[in-house]
């Protein structure tokens, strides 16, 4: 589900109070555009123009007051629904009385102040916010599916319909498949009794049981042609969210559908959120590889993967950083780490960089033949000789080790042979490439001053 601009528009008879209400709700809220007018007439030839997400109005204005503007808007068909807040320092005895009837959605007290004006705008949008995303509607009456596409789709929401489970299940199994598809569904609506082999209590079933979809993951209401306590148990039996009954009422459904897509929205925030705190845990802050943590948990699947082989293990020391540190200071030392760290990401984008420890890096690149790999840990090492990183002179030493080498190698097992070829290279010079051969180590045949 995408974020899309909150259109407002604000009806005061006072040009001070439209003002500095504009700017306040520009300065609290992003996505947000604001529009204002001063009567209640201009206010109603606007919408009869555009669409807009919430009205804000006076209680009192220049040639109306503000419930028979409110009541004027329930009266339009395309801002029926659209949420209208009235604004007054006065909420007087016929405002709290007729204001619910004539359709108003709440009230703010001025007295309050402007600032706490904007906070109360934007809470209210966040708790209602436009209903933005793609629903899965299966439904087989032309009819009905006609009414309520439309209901849908002047709501703002996207809509895929097909009139069979069974056209359903295989758009179903195809987002499945494809989990980072461009358009996925946010919400299934579905006729409980449908023609053809399945029915959609039979989808119903498989979206919770095969595709393993939760009902905050991908939610569904069920449409249902009675209301008797057999059927609701069923719809829930079978992990239905909510249902609505035939005949279909737009307040009713369009309510069902904005808290099922709330929950949807929860569950994605809350999934990225994870998400984020994973990649924070498996990311070293200061170099951008991928933390030691990462590398025990994920290294041996993937030294193992048949897709990935042959993998080369590449240990990366950097040359006398002890001495870097003492002499020119930490801060230059962290410098000089961070610079390397992003120069091995962008030399080895699609395979497994990580930070192992102080001035050490590894490196787990995949299907790379022999030739290939002496190449390219070659090339690294004298693009480093040549970086100067903050401006100081820097060269490494490399250890590598295949899995064509030693097949039965674990992880550990596998470092470890890197790591003796990266001590044969700080042993016999440094600034220099080694590698661990199944027939013993020998420094790189590529190796060049």
């Amino acid at each position: 589900m995408t974020e899309k601009t909150t259109r407002i528009l604000i009806v005061d008879g006072s040009t001070v109070s439209r003002q500095i209400l504009s700017r306040i709700l520009n300065d609290e809220m992003e996505d947000v555009e604001v529009e204002s007018c001063k009567s209640g007439k201009e206010a109603i030839k606007r919408l009869e123009d555009n669409n807009y997400d919430l009205v804000t109005t006076a209680l009192m204005l220049p040639d109306l007051d503000g419930l028979a503007l409110c009541r004027s808007i329930r009266n339009s068909s395309a801002h029926k629904y659209t949420p209208v807040i009235v604004v007054s320092g006065d909420a007087d005895e016929r405002l709290l009385q007729e204001g619910f009837k004539a359709g108003v959605t709440d009230y703010f007290d001025k007295s309050y102040g402007y600032k706490a004006f904007g906070v109360f705008i934007k809470s209210f949008v966040q708790r209602n916010s436009n209903l933005v995303g793609h629903v899965l509607f299966i439904e087989d009456s032309k009819t009905a599916a006609a009414v309520i596409c439309k209901i849908l789709e002047k709501h703002g929401l996207k809509v895929t319909h097909t009139d069979s489970a069974e056209q359903g299940m295989t758009l179903l199994e195809k987002q499945h498949d494809d989990p980072d598809s461009n358009e996925p569904f946010d919400l299934v609506i579905t006729d409980f009794y449908l023609k053809g082999d399945l029915t959609g209590g039979d989808l119903l079933y498989a979206i919770r049981t095969r595709f393993q979809y939760s009902q905050q993951e991908l939610p569904v209401l069920v449409i249902t042609g009675n209301d008797d306590q057999k059927t609701q148990v069923e719809v829930f039996h079978a992990g239905g969210n909510d249902f609505v009954t035939k005949p279909i009422l737009e307040e009713v459904i369009m309510a069902r559908i904005r808290l099922l897509l709330t929950i949807h929205q929860q569950f994605e925030t809350l999934k990225q959120q994870a998400e984020d705190m994973r990649w924070i845990a498996a990311t070293d802050s200061l170099t951008g590889a991928r933390s030691k943590r990462y590398l025990v948990d994920n290294g041996e699947e993937y030294i193992q993967n048949t897709a990935n082989q042959t993998v080369w293990a590449m240990l990366i020391d950097i040359d006398f950083f002890k001495k870097i540190n003492d002499t020119l200071g930490h801060i230059t030392g962290d410098h000089v780490l961070a610079e390397l760290g992003s120069k091995l990401n962008k030399s080895f984008p699609n395979d497994m960089v990580v930070r192992f420890g102080g001035e050490e890096f590894s490196v787990l690149a995949k299907n790379l033949t022999k030739a290939e790999a002496l190449k390219k840990a070659e090339k690294l090492r004298k693009e480093i000789q040549k970086l100067n990183p903050a401006d100081v002179p820097l060269t490494i030493s490399v250890g590598l080790a295949s899995t064509q080498d030693h097949p039965d190698a674990n992880l550990t097992q596998f470092l470890a042979m890197a790591d003796k070829a990266l001590y044969h290279s700080k042993e016999t010079g440094r600034n220099r490439v080694s590698v661990n051969f199944s027939e013993g180590i020998q420094l790189s045949p590529l190796h060049s001053d």
